[in-house]
């Protein structure tokens, strides 16, 4: 819908009253009535990244039937998100919004939730907390740092040189969570692989993640990865100096088919539908949703040409075990970069463990500072 149009009318509908205007889910006749899925994303849909891993659910959600999916793209994480999200409740008339970006979470859709208690919201990432939030607000998100440790894997049979190389947004959990993830994977396979991260600062910079792929190509680092929303600019910059890489979010196969090893992939259908389907019926809001490889929330890329035999065999069995519930990322002894324990020995920090989602620090191994 065009974004004008909505914002103009809603000056008109705030006159009427946006409360008449409202009606919730109540009981089995309503909630078999269509249902209007609002999707808001914080970049463009076809951005190779993150924008574009909760696209493709969105687009499985639209062949759902009795469901109508509006979308807003390249909505920065401001006001101006409370005013896409309250356009697609009072004229889509949609009952369920999935905002999609970090910053959308708090203030923005907190303030919504408030407003419009017959609403479900539902974001991306953010730590929903039982007392603190209200009940119509939720949050889920996947344990990637498991695909990310395979991709580690992966990178430490191919480099070379001993140093891969991590570009990144934001030094929040759970960019420095997929950081120590790849370098435990990598570690694992050569324990005195180093991993030199850059940090951009934000969500997409083109230009600084450019400047850090070919500073940390300038480094020696031969095997990169990332954690920014669209990875295009980090996947053509290595691949252009004859780098190797392995994909974020969604799959870049496509954009460097030689240089290209493998990836680490959202499968956000698998929540989408668990969300809509708690709508559908009137069960409760799932206010803190999360799944990994396990639970198909997360998924790997295929291998490319590059990856070698021995590579693959490692990153399968671990990935088995990791199906199988029989494999554990975090567990002690494990240092930060500055040599503080952060995990005793003998100590293991489940994926369920929610001082994981506050992680604020950088594993041994690791070369950069936030």
């Amino acid at each position: 819908m065009d974004k004008m149009n909505r914002r103009a009318s809603l000056k008109t509908l705030a006159a009427v009253g946006a409360s008449g205007a409202l009606g919730g889910l109540h009981g089995l006749a309503a909630a078999q009535a269509p249902l209007t899925v609002g999707v808001i994303y914080v970049g463009p849909r076809d951005d190779y990244g993150y924008n574009q891993a909760h696209a493709q659910a969105a687009a499985e959600v639209k062949k759902m039937p009795g469901i109508k999916v509006v979308e807003e793209e390249n909505v920065p994480e401001t006001a101006a998100v409370q005013k896409s999200m309250t356009g697609m409740i009072a004229q889509d008339g949609a009952k369920l919004l999935f905002p999609t970006s970090f910053g959308y979470f708090d203030p923005h859709l907190l303030a919504l939730a408030a407003k419009y208690p017959d609403v479900r919201f539902s974001h991306c990432g953010g730590m929903w907390t039982e007392g603190k939030h209200p009940k119509n607000a939720g949050s889920f998100f996947g344990y990637i740092d498991e695909a990310q440790f395979l991709n580690g894997v992966v990178a430490g049979h191919l480099s070379k040189s001993g140093k891969i190389a991590f570009v990144a947004a934001k030094p929040i959990p759970q960019v420095l969570r997929n950081i120590n993830a790849f370098t435990l994977g990598a570690r694992s396979v050569k324990p005195g692989i180093t991993c030199s991260v850059i940090f951009t600062g934000d969500w997409s910079m083109a230009v600084k993640e450019a400047e850090a792929t070919n500073s940390l190509a300038d480094q020696g680092c031969d095997v990169f990865t990332m954690h920014v929303d669209g990875p295009k600019v980090v996947v053509e910059t290595a691949a252009k100096r004859g780098k190797m890489v392995c994909g974020y979010h969604a799959s870049q196969a496509k954009l460097a088919p030689q240089a290209y090893l493998t990836g680490a992939e959202w499968n956000w259908i698998t929540a989408y539908k668990t969300i809509i389907d708690a709508a559908r019926t009137g069960k409760p809001h799932p206010n803190f949703l999360r799944g990994g490889m396990k639970e198909g929330f997360v998924k790997m890329s295929a291998y490319g040409p590059a990856v070698t035999d021995a590579a693959k065999k490692q990153a399968d069995d671990t990935k088995a075990k990791m199906l199988a519930g029989q494999f554990d990322i975090w567990k002690g002894p494990l240092k930060d970069n500055k040599g503080k324990e952060v995990i005793a020995a003998g100590q293991v920090q489940k994926q369920t463990d929610l001082a994981l989602e506050g992680m604020n620090y950088l594993v041994e191994g690791v070369q950069g500072s936030f």
